[in-house]
C-alpha cells in the first residue's frame, strides 16, 4: 500500500510540474536575456534582439534534467561563443578541473589544481563577476601544459548557486580568437537559473511525500544515519579535488561526479563562509526597486567588463601614464549612453552605477589614473 501510494504522489507531482517547466523554460530565458545589453558595445545599428545562437544554447542547456547534463550542456553551449572552455570546481577555496571542450587534450583539464590567489581566478571567485585578463595574468601552470589562445585575451567567469561561488567558467579565442564574453556570460545566468529550478523540483516532490499521511509512507532504512543538508544540491558534492586536504577522515570520493543529484551536507558550505555576501544595501527597498538596483549594477558590470576586455593595452598603459579616460573617452562615453538609456531614469538612477564601476574596474579604485579631464 505504500509503495502504491508513493507512486500515485509521484505521478502527480510530476505532471504539475511537467506542466509548468516550459513556463518556467520560457521566463528564464526571457529574464536573462534581459540582463543582455542590446548593442553591448554602444554601437549604432542592428535590431536588438538575441541571436538565435544564444536562445537555442540557453535551450540546451534547459534540455538538462539533471545537474550533470546541465553543467555539460553548458559547456557544449560554450564553443559556439568561444573556441576553449574548462569549467574548474571551487571546493574550500580551492579550484580543481572537471570537464574542457576545446582543448588538445581535454582529459588534461581533468582534476588540474587551478592556482586562485591571484589574476582572473581571484577575481571573478572573490567578485562574483565576469573577470577579462591577459593570459600572462593567468595561472603560469596553467598557461604551460595548456597554451594560450592567439591574441592573449581570456575570461573567467563565476558559475554562483545561492549566493556562493561553486565553479570558474574558464574561455578564450584559441586559435581563431573568437571569444563572445556577453554571450557567455548570459549561458553562465542561464546556467545558474535552471539548476535552481532542478533543485525546486526536487525539492517540492520531497515535499510531498514528506506531507503524506505518516502510515502510509514508506519507512527509511533502519541503518541510514540522520544527516542534516543544505537546502541546495551541490553538482560537484562528489568531486573533491585532489590536491587539497580533507577536514575528516572520510572515504575518498570517486573523481567524477555523480550523474543525478547528490545532497551537499551542511559541514561543506562552512568552507565558503569566508566568501558570503555582505549585509543587502537594498533591503530598506521595495522588492521591485531593489531588483531594479541589482540588475543595474550587473548591467553596469558587463559595459566596464566589456570594454576591459576588448581595450587590455589601453587599460594598463592608461593606468601607468594615469590618463585612461583619454585613451578610453569613446568607449567609456558609448557605454555609459548605452546605460543611461536602459536606467537613466530607473529607480536606480541615484545609484550612478556605471560610473562607479568605471572607477571600480577600470581605475581599481584609483581616481588619479583616470586623468584630469575624468568627471568625478
Amino acid at each position: 500500500m505504500a509503495k502504491e501510494l508513493q507512486q500515485i504522489v509521484e505521478r502527480a507531482v510530476a505532471q504539475v510540474l511537467d506542466r509548468q517547466l516550459p513556463k518556467l523554460q520560457a521566463e528564464l530565458v526571457e529574464r536573462v536575456l534581459a540582463e543582455l545589453p542590446a548593442n553591448p558595445a554602444g554601437e549604432s545599428g542592428g535590431s536588438g534582439a538575441p541571436s538565435a545562437g544564444l536562445v537555442d544554447a540557453i535551450s540546451s542547456i534547459q534540455a538538462g534534467t539533471t545537474q550533470k547534463e546541465i553543467l555539460k550542456g553548458l559547456l557544449d553551449a560554450g564553443t559556439s561563443c568561444a573556441s576553449r572552455v574548462a569549467l574548474f570546481v571551487v571546493k574550500a577555496g580551492s579550484a580543481s578541473g572537471w570537464q574542457a571542450r576545446g582543448f588538445a587534450e581535454d582529459e588534461a583539464i581533468k582534476d588540474f589544481p587551478l592556482d586562485m590567489s591571484s589574476g582572473p581566478a581571484s577575481h571573478a571567485y572573490h567578485n562574483r563577476t565576469l573577470a577579462p585578463a591577459n593570459i600572462a595574468e593567468m595561472d603560469r601552470r596553467f598557461v604551460k601544459q595548456f597554451g594560450g589562445p592567439e591574441n592573449e585575451q581570456i575570461i573567467v567567469l563565476p558559475l554562483v548557486l545561492k549566493d556562493k561561488v561553486a565553479a570558474l567558467l574558464y574561455a578564450d579565442g584559441g586559435a581563431e580568437n573568437r571569444l563572445d564574453a556577453p554571450s557567455l556570460e548570459v549561458l553562465v545566468m542561464s546556467t545558474s537559473a535552471w539548476l535552481e529550478v532542478i533543485s525546486l523540483r526536487k525539492q517540492a516532490a520531497q515535499r510531498e511525500m514528506d506531507n503524506a499521511p505518516a502510515m502510509e509512507r514508506p519507512a527509511p532504512p533502519p541503518a541510514a544515519p540522520v544527516q542534516t543538508v543544505s537546502a541546495f544540491n551541490d553538482p560537484f558534492a562528489s568531486h573533491a579535488p585532489k590536491h587539497t586536504a580533507k577536514a575528516a577522515p572520510e572515504p575518498e570520493p570517486e573523481p567524477e561526479p555523480a550523474a543525478e543529484v547528490v545532497e551537499v551536507a551542511s559541514s561543506a558550505s562552512a568552507a565558503s563562509a569566508a566568501a558570503a555576501p555582505a549585509a543587502d544595501p537594498f533591503a530598506g527597498m521595495s522588492a521591485e526597486d531593489a531588483d531594479t538596483h541589482r540588475k543595474a549594477q550587473r548591467f553596469a558590470r558587463l559595459l566596464v567588463d566589456e570594454i576591459k576586455l576588448y581595450n587590455q593595452a589601453k587599460v594598463n598603459d592608461g593606468r601607468r601614464h594615469k590618463d585612461l579616460y583619454d585613451r578610453l573617452k569613446e568607449d567609456i562615453e558609448k557605454s555609459r549612453a548605452t546605460y543611461q538609456k536602459r536606467y537613466g531614469s530607473t529607480a536606480a538612477a541615484s545609484g550612478d552605477y556605471f560610473q562607479k564601476e568605471v572607477v571600480r574596474s577600470l581605475a581599481e579604485d584609483d581616481l588619479s589614473v583616470m586623468g584630469a579631464s575624468f568627471k568625478k
